[in-house]
């Protein structure tokens, strides 16, 4: 994209500006009508669940339902909580929306075809995600009200609790590629599982971890059974509680923003990314991009499919799943794994 600018006559400095400005919105705009028809399916999912027709009205089939609660929030009058803190509380969810966003820079969607492909992709996501807990704080502080101040510590706790975990899977995931780098994890594993499969999820030290990060990335983005931040009977909206109209939208974009994200990892650090299922030549036809979807779209049901079946943890449980079984747990996989890795790599060397 760069090259094609300078050709135009435009000097280095502004062909890579204007790179980066398109390479943005071709991810940013398709991610913001993603999370709208993910919204809408994710609804369907439940109704199918509960025997029930779900949003059927709005447009063909409902498909439009999404867009026409999405011009519902524009149009409500953002209010202000008189004893609130202005600017902070109108800060916060822009700060939980933007994360979301700037995360997607790293991810891959096949060869070649990422914003910013860093040798430290996975280290930037870490960091980045991290800092999701910033919009969450500053909302139930700045609404100067007791329940979105108690769900946004709650939150914090949460997302640290499951963060640490997370962090020790991937480091299993890093000491198997033995890169930071997305499209190099990804191509590692091309036929890893028996020779055919491209998976790392198919590795007997590997499959524990994957279910630990996908247990954990639904409580990192607070989705059933960890949704103890917006607890119906007690916290109503968690810490968004105060908040309407479009800064209410900012915080359930930024949130499925996240889920999307997970279902993305999910598919790239354990399961192959845009390479295939098996390694056989016809499959490489159809394009990367359309199995890394198709991967994203098999965990987005699993998602769904915990929120519609399964009741929620009290906040002890959830606190013990994190500190007493998934961190001893990655702890030791991470051992085994080093332990597997200098016995297999360096064993016959030494």
């Amino acid at each position: 994209m760069t090259a094609l600018f300078q050709t135009w006559g435009a000097s280095y400095e502004w062909a890579w500006f204007w790179s980066m400005i398109i390479g943005i919105l071709v991810i940013a705009l398709p991610l913001m009508l993603a999370v709208a028809m993910i919204i809408y399916a994710e609804r369907k999912i439940w109704a199918a669940m509960a025997l029930r027709r779900g949003p059927n009205v709005v447009g063909p089939w409902g498909v439009l339902q999404s867009f026409a609660d999405g011009l519902k929030v524009f149009l409500k009058e953002t209010i202000v909580p008189s004893a609130a803190n202005k600017g902070l509380f109108l800060l916060a969810p822009i700060i939980s929306f933007t994360v979301a966003l700037i995360v997607w820079a790293v991810i891959p969607f096949q060869a070649g075809v990422v914003l910013a492909d860093v040798n430290v992709g996975l280290l930037y996501i870490l960091a980045a995600s991290s800092l999701g807990v910033y919009g969450v704080i500053v909302a139930g502080w700045a609404s100067n009200s007791k329940y979105p101040f108690f769900s946004a510590l709650r939150a914090a706790a949460q997302m640290v609790s499951y963060e640490v975990s997370i962090g020790f899977v991937l480091i299993t995931v890093v000491l198997y590629a033995n890169t930071f780098n997305l499209s190099d994890i990804v191509m590692q594993q091309k036929g890893f599982g028996l020779g055919i499969v491209n998976a790392f999820g198919f590795n007997l030290l590997l499959f524990p971890m994957w279910v630990v990060f996908l247990i954990s990335s639904m409580a990192e983005t607070f989705r059933t059974p960890f949704d103890l931040t917006e607890a119906e009977s007690e916290l109503v909206a968690g810490f968004q509680t105060e908040y309407s109209s479009m800064s209410f939208a900012l915080f359930w974009l930024g949130e499925y923003g996240n889920v999307l994200l997970m279902c993305a990892l999910n598919a790239i650090l354990f399961w192959g990314g845009w390479l295939p299922p098996v390694d056989w030549a016809p499959l490489y036809a159809i394009p990367g991009i359309i199995w890394l979807f198709a991967k994203m779209l098999v965990f987005f049901f699993i998602f769904g499919w915990v929120r519609a079946t399964v009741p929620r943890y009290r906040y002890d449980q959830l606190m013990r799943l994190g500190w007493k079984i998934f961190l001893p747990l990655s702890l030791v996989f991470v051992v085994l794994v080093s332990g597997w890795l200098m016995l297999t790599r360096y064993g016959a060397g030494a």
